[in-house]
C-alpha cells in the first residue's frame, strides 16, 4: 500500500487512532452521522488515513489501558496530524447484538458505545470493518481547513500531502503471526476467510 493510494480521510477519535496505531484495536464500527448522505454510512474505500478528531471524543467512552493516552496530548486545533493508515480486511454489517458484542477484544469502546451505536437510529445493526493498520515513517501534517468538519466519516485530503518526489514509507503495526493470529479470532464472529496457515 502506498500514501499516493489513501489520500481520504477516515474521521475518528483520536484515542481509538491511537489504539488502532498500537495494535490495541482491530475493527472499525461505525452507525453513520447526520452528514452521511440518505443511504447512510458506507465503506467508500480499501484503503485511507486514519483522520483524528477530537469533537464527539469523551474520555468515559472507552476503555483505557496503562499507556493509552501517550498521543492524546498532541491536540493541535489549527492543524490535524495524521500518523496511521489503513487497509480494509473485510468490511460489512452486523445485525445481531451477540455478534456485535463478541468484538470486545478487538476495540476500546465500552459496551454501553457499542450498544447505544447498535440501536441508534431505530435501526439495530453496525457497519464494520476489519483493517490492517500502518505506521507513517513520517506523519503527515496538514492545516485544519473548515471542509474537514461536521458528522462525516469521510474527507478528500489534499495531494501535498503525499508528493511523489518524496513517497512516505509506512510499516505495518502487526507483524504478520500477530496479524494471522488476529484475524484467526475474528473469523469466528465475522464471515472473514481464514488466512492461509
Amino acid at each position: 500500500m502506498t500514501l499516493k493510494s489513501a489520500l481520504v480521510g477516515f474521521k475518528e477519535w483520536l484515542v481509538v487512532c491511537d489504539a488502532l496505531g498500537a495494535g490495541r484495536q482491530s475493527v472499525i464500527l461505525r452507525k453513520g452521522g447526520i452528514a452521511e448522505g440518505r443511504g447512510g454510512f458506507q465503506w467508500q474505500r480499501d484503503t485511507f488515513l486514519l483522520f483524528p478528531t477530537h469533537f464527539h471524543q469523551q474520555r468515559d467512552q472507552v476503555r483505557w489501558e496503562p499507556g493509552a493516552e501517550a498521543l492524546t496530548d498532541l491536540e493541535r486545533p489549527d492543524e490535524v496530524i495524521l500518523r496511521f493508515a489503513a487497509q480494509t480486511v473485510w468490511s460489512g454489517r452486523v445485525d445481531d447484538w451477540l455478534s456485535a458484542a463478541a468484538l470486545a477484544p478487538h476495540h476500546i469502546w465500552t459496551e454501553e458505545v457499542v450498544r447505544d451505536r447498535f440501536g441508534y437510529g431505530g435501526e439495530t445493526g453496525l457497519s464494520v470493518a476489519v483493517v490492517r493498520v500502518y505506521r507513517l515513517a513520517r506523519p503527515v501534517i496538514l492545516p485544519m481547513e473548515k471542509r474537514f468538519g461536521g458528522c462525516r466519516s469521510w474527507v478528500d485530503l489534499p495531494e501535498a500531502g503525499a508528493p511523489e518526489s518524496a513517497p512516505v514509507e509506512m510499516q505495518p503495526v502487526l507483524d504478520e503471526p500477530a496479524d494471522h493470529a488476529r484475524l484467526e479470532e475474528l473469523a469466528r464472529v465475522l464471515p472473514i476467510n481464514r488466512p492461509a496457515a
